[in-house]
Formats: C-alpha cells, sequence, structure tokens
C-alpha cells in the first residue's frame, strides 16, 4: 500500500473537527426587529415549539461546538419549513432557547444570510426568506434538504446535475494532459481498491470524493471547478453514509480505472463514455437518466 493509502486510511479514522468557531462577530450587521412587531410574533416558547423540539433534537450534537450547532439547527428548520418564510428571528428567543449568547446568534444568523436563508434589513430585523432566494447549490443547504422533508427532489436534482457536470468535465480532462492530476487520480483508485478490500467504507467513499473533486479540476474549466463542491455534497447524500457511486464494489472500482486509464491516454470520448457508465450504476441516476447507448 502506497504512503498516500495509508495517510488517508489514516485519516479517514479520526475524528472529525467540526465547524469553525465564530469569528469577528461584531462587524455582522444585524438589525432587531422593532418591538412592536417581536411583541406580535408566533411566540417560540412552549413545549410544542419549532425551536422547542429542535433544540431537543440537536442535543446530542454538542461535538459541532455552539456556533455550529446553531446555523445547523436553524438551517435545518428553515430548509424542512418548520420556520417559513417571512418569519422574524429574534435573537434574544433563539439565544434563550438554545441557551447561547447573543455573539453566538449573531454569528450563525450571518452564515444563515450568507447562504440566502435569511435577510437582515435596518428596521425590520431578520427574517427567513423564500426557497427562490436560497443558494440551492451551497453545500450545507444541499445536505440539509437531502435529509429534509425534500430528500426526494433532492436526491434526483443532483443526479441529473452531475450527468450534465461530470461526463463533459471527464471529455474535457482528456484533452489537458495534466499529469500530476492524472497520478492523484491513479492514487484515488488505488486507495478505493485498498479500502474494498479491507472493508473500509469509509475511506473508499473519501477517496471516491477526492477522485471528482480532482477530475473537474483537471477539465481546466474554471467555472465547472466550482462546481466541485456541490459534486462532493452529492456523493455525500446520494447513496447514503457509505459512497455515492453504490456501495463499494468492483463494478464501481473498474468505471474509475477505465476513466483515469482513458485520461491516460488521452481518449476523450472514452472517458466521457466510461464517466456516464459510473453514474448509470448509481440508481438514482439510473431513475432519471436512461443507459448510454452502445454503439
Amino acid at each position: 500500500m502506497s504512503t498516500l493509502a495509508h495517510t488517508m486510511m489514516t485519516a479517514a479514522r479520526s475524528a472529525d473537527s467540526g465547524l469553525a468557531g465564530p469569528g469577528e462577530l461584531d462587524r455582522y450587521p444585524y438589525t432587531e426587529a422593532p418591538a412592536g412587531e417581536r411583541a406580535v410574533s408566533r411566540p417560540w416558547g412552549g413545549s410544542d415549539s419549532e425551536l422547542g423540539r429542535a433544540s431537543r433534537r440537536g442535543a446530542a450534537s454538542r461535538g459541532r461546538g455552539l456556533h455550529g450547532q446553531l446555523v445547523q439547527q436553524l438551517g435545518q428548520m428553515i430548509v424542512s419549513g418548520d420556520l417559513g418564510a417571512d418569519r422574524p428571528l429574534v435573537p434574544e428567543e433563539i439565544g434563550q432557547r438554545f441557551e447561547v449568547s447573543r455573539t453566538v446568534v449573531r454569528e450563525s444568523l450571518r452564515v444563515l444570510e450568507a447562504k440566502g436563508l435569511v435577510s437582515a434589513r435596518p428596521n425590520v430585523g431578520t427574517r427567513v426568506r423564500p426557497v427562490s432566494d436560497w443558494n440551492l447549490l451551497d453545500p450545507d443547504i444541499i445536505e440539509w434538504r437531502a435529509f429534509g422533508p425534500q430528500r426526494d427532489d433532492q436526491r434526483r436534482e443532483l443526479a441529473e446535475l452531475r450527468w450534465t457536470i461530470e461526463p463533459l468535465a471527464a471529455r474535457l480532462a482528456a484533452g489537458h494532459g495534466r499529469d500530476d492530476i492524472q497520478q492523484r487520480l491513479g492514487d484515488m483508485v488505488e486507495i478505493m481498491g485498498h479500502a474494498m478490500g479491507q472493508g473500509d467504507a469509509i475511506t473508499f467513499s473519501r477517496a471516491d470524493a477526492e477522485f471528482h473533486s480532482l477530475l473537474i479540476q483537471a477539465a481546466g474549466n474554471r467555472m465547472l471547478e466550482h462546481l466541485s463542491g456541490i459534486v462532493s455534497a452529492a456523493l455525500h447524500v446520494s447513496g447514503g453514509p457509505v459512497t455515492g457511486c453504490d456501495r463499494p464494489g468492483e463494478s464501481s472500482l473498474a468505471h474509475h480505472a477505465r476513466i483515469t486509464d482513458a485520461l491516460a491516454s488521452g481518449d476523450a470520448a472514452a472517458a466521457e463514455s466510461a464517466m456516464r457508465q459510473l453514474l448509470v450504476v448509481h440508481p438514482d441516476v439510473e431513475r432519471v437518466v436512461p443507459a448510454p447507448r452502445e454503439h
């Protein structure tokens, strides 16, 4: 086993570090909702309130840190529809329910605003934005949708998006001859093969995600490269916690190897075809995209 494979397998077994802590919080331009509006807003207290239920659901995720937990919980509530569009979000109420400081609340709302889930305006305060304003390509939103009520639509949409992006990326990558990236792609196939032999689904999944990210980088198209995070998120959610390219198996591994061989030989058509065959292995893609015709 190569040094890279050993390093990656060791890293895969280590615990995730969670989200980063708060940044420069005082620069967040939050303006509280007017007093009259706060008085008439639907309270979040009580045993049946949405935020109360979310705070109890979040009790098991303390490893994320307070800021990460709050972003996760509020994001899930908004995406799931528990907090509907135009709902006012009052920091004091959030802080009391989750037992966090105003600083943590402010930074969490800033993160959600960057994702398009909420908006903060003077004399209005922070409110939930409609779905049409969300950044649906944000990896967190992809994950929240994929594990919420919209899971079927999200996974289908991701499969359709991958079917559009990745065969094109494979075709373009074959014409660029990036030896360094091609070597890394070969390393990822080696790691996946070793992980499959060891029954290590976590390492297989991470090498799989790295393979697809590298392939998009190799395409030499900066706009496509910006979509690599979407593909990584799709791999994480589309096949469950194991891998987005079906469960580790000989078929999946063989398709990855064929892509690598086609890139090494500069055969753009073969690289594109091999990628389409790999994607069809995934059942979500097969439901929405017909298998490629053999000529």
